[in-house]
């Protein structure tokens, strides 16, 4: 008899060592099946504990990831659970839990199987292993797209100083017989406007060509030490009649103690006046304008911010590459911001921006206090 009991206990317990391994078994299928979503994973692998545990026909399940919940039909909170936490990298990211929603008598943990322990605490680090493959995953497409990006700007920026080298010089033959033509004398009035529209094209095609080699980093800057508040200055003060009609009001929060800087000024301008002038487009209406200097642990910072329209992720996303633009037909060329990238990089910086949909946008410049060696127009 007594023979009898150790073989149905020995028996009871090979099937409740099956049901555990199947349920890890099942959960490394539906974790290794390519194209499928990490929420349809952590449904599945939900789905498959009831049974492995004691007693399935009262089991319910729960897999909490950060802030989401997919459970089992029927869970509810029970006195009787089973929880283990799921720790990705050290965060804790959520838990795993088990209740029986009918008591159960008290075995090695409430009602609950020593075994079934090392269980959910496995089945916690199956979530974890599936958390960071999809996370590294993540991290290498995101690496690839930057990668992508790199090499499709520095294609675009040999191509665009190519183009723009090619067009300099009949551009200039273009804008000089212009020149010439409007001197001439006798010339009608209407054909001395047509020269004028020539000219004006041709000077606003130069302006277009300068950026894109700003951009390409073919242009030769004049870098020389330079104080980031007198450009901020001087670049506003055209700015502030228009700011007055259009009903926008332009503030400037500039630092009392900031340090000179190794740059080129009219490059500077170029850059704030890139930023004001996208600030202000982005404003239809009534807003505001702020542009701040201030200096922190060796490097000066520029921040132009407005209370525009601001920007989705995927514009964010695309601000910088070249002729993207979200302006109609004729209102942008798509080379501000990159223009501004290439500037902001070629002095040995970087630029941070902030924008939401409905909530402004800003820009964050910092730049270096202090330069390698330079010279007067060195590059």
């Amino acid at each position: 008899m007594a023979d009898d009991r150790l073989s149905h206990s020995a028996q009871a317990a090979l099937i409740e060592r099956v049901k555990e391994l199947t349920c890890l078994y099942r959960i490394a299928q539906i974790s290794g099946q390519p194209d499928i979503s990490l929420q349809k994973i952590i449904q599945g692998i939900v789905e498959l504990l009831p049974s492995a545990w004691q007693y399935p026909e009262i089991a319910f399940a729960r897999i909490t990831l950060d802030g989401i919940s997919y459970t089992t039909e029927g869970f509810r909170e029970c006195r009787q659970k089973q929880t283990a936490e799921i720790i990705v990298s050290g965060v804790p990211r959520g838990v795993v839990e088990l209740v029986y929603t009918e008591e159960k008598p008290e075995l090695d943990e409430g009602p609950f199987l020593k075994e079934e322990r090392n269980l959910i605490n496995a089945v916690a680090g199956q979530v974890v292993l599936v958390v960071e493959r999809r996370q590294a995953e993540e991290d290498r497409l995101k690496l690839h797209n930057q990668l992508l990006h790199a090499d499709r700007l520095a294609t675009i920026g040999m191509l665009a100083a190519g183009v723009a080298h090619e067009l300099n010089e009949p551009l200039g033959n273009i804008l000089g017989f212009a020149q010439l033509a409007k001197k001439c004398p006798g010339v009608p009035a209407s054909a001395e406007q047509d020269m004028g529209k020539i000219e004006a094209a041709s000077l606003h095609a130069r302006e277009i060509i300068q950026k894109l080699l700003v951009f390409a980093r073919q242009a030769q800057p004049r870098k020389i030490r330079v104080n980031l508040n007198q450009v901020v200055e001087d670049g506003l003060y055209f700015f502030d009649a228009r700011c007055v009609k259009e009903g926008i009001e332009l503030v400037r929060l500039l630092s009392d103690d900031l340090p000179d800087i190794t740059a080129d000024p009219s490059q500077l301008n170029q850059l704030l006046v890139n930023l004001v002038v996208n600030a202000l487009q982005s404003m239809p209406g009534a807003g505001r304008i702020t542009v701040q200097t201030r200096c922190s642990d060796n490097k000066v910072y520029l921040v132009v911010e407005d209370t525009g329209t601001g920007m989705s992720k995927d514009v964010q996303d695309k601000i910088f590459v070249p002729f993207f633009t979200t302006k109609d037909v004729g209102h942008g060329t798509g080379l501000g911001l990159p223009v501004v990238y290439g500037i902001v990089t070629s002095h040995g910086g970087s630029i941070n921006v902030h924008s939401k949909p409905g909530s402004g946008t800003r820009f964050e410049i910092q730049l270096p206090v202090t330069m390698p060696e330079y010279t007067e127009g060195s590059t």
